[in-house]
């Protein structure tokens, strides 16, 4: 009877599969931060956009059998989370560093090329440089490649300013900027205007950029991050040579910022 009852079950399997559709999507669960725009945030009826999550968009035009589920995540634990297995992806215009690429799986290609500024109130002269900061209290996102341009100056340059860690979200270190509490932050200059103009805000870019850094999405170090890992590239690739990347970029910033 136990035999009987295992081929039948076996029989419904095999049913089952044949039954299941060919394309069927696979749903990948993507980690961003969601507050941090123009790169990922919800707008007016709470749809969450922004360039990053765009980005993907696209790529799952070209990639059909890819269907990317959001996740918001605070900046803090968005590596936590994806080792965590809590998604799959992160989109949050992230950096290599060396000890990011020793836990996880980057992009072969930069969909983005953000810059570091130092920023501070509109109206402020004198800082255009680091070395201008001397003396001076610098808010620092915890975690962030920004930030880790002010702690290697400050490794450098020992007692030459205070930081102040803020968590990922931009918005509190450009209201202390604005009223005063602190004196300057390094961040993207298009994600400090693009808040500061929503808030009202006077705060301003000074000075050259800091560095130029490209961006990436970023995946676990297993098979399955592999795998995501080279269709999401081959996808990429796809978008820069027939220029929906650049156009993309053209839409939300004025310009290309996707060339190498």
């Amino acid at each position: 009877m136990r035999h009987i009852l295992a081929k039948g079950a076996l029989a419904v399997l095999a049913v089952l599969a044949l039954a299941a559709p060919a394309g069927a999507q696979e749903t990948v669960r993507v980690g961003t931060e969601g507050t941090y725009a123009p790169f990922t945030y919800q707008d007016d009826s709470g749809k969450l956009t922004g360039y990053d999550v765009e980005v993907l968009r696209l790529v799952e035009a070209k990639v059909p059998d890819l269907k990317f589920e959001f996740v918001p995540q605070p900046w803090d634990s968005m590596f936590l989370g994806l080792e965590a297995g809590k998604y799959d992806v992160v989109a949050n215009e992230i950096s290599k560093t060396p000890e990011r690429e020793t836990k996880f799986l980057f992009s072969d290609v930069a969909y983005f090329h953000s810059g570091s500024a130092i920023i501070v109130k509109k109206g402020v002269t004198g800082i255009h440089s680091l070395d201008d900061l001397k003396g001076k209290v610098v808010g620092a996102g915890t975690g962030s490649e920004h930030t880790k341009l002010v702690e290697n100056y400050l490794a450098a340059h020992p007692g030459a300013f205070e930081i102040r860690y803020y968590d990922g979200n931009v918005t509190p270190v450009l209201l202390d900027i604005a009223e005063g509490r602190i004196d300057a932050h390094v961040n993207d200059p298009i994600v400090a205007k693009e808040h500061a103009d929503k808030l009202g805000l006077p705060v301003e870019a000074t000075g050259d950029l800091l560095a130029k850094v490209p961006s990436y999405f970023v995946f676990r170090k297993d098979a399955k991050g592999e795998a995501l890992k080279a269709k999401i590239d081959a996808a990429l690739k796809e978008l820069k040579a027939d220029g929906s990347l650049a156009k993309l970029s053209q839409q939300w910033f004025g310009q290309d910022y996707t060339a190498d």
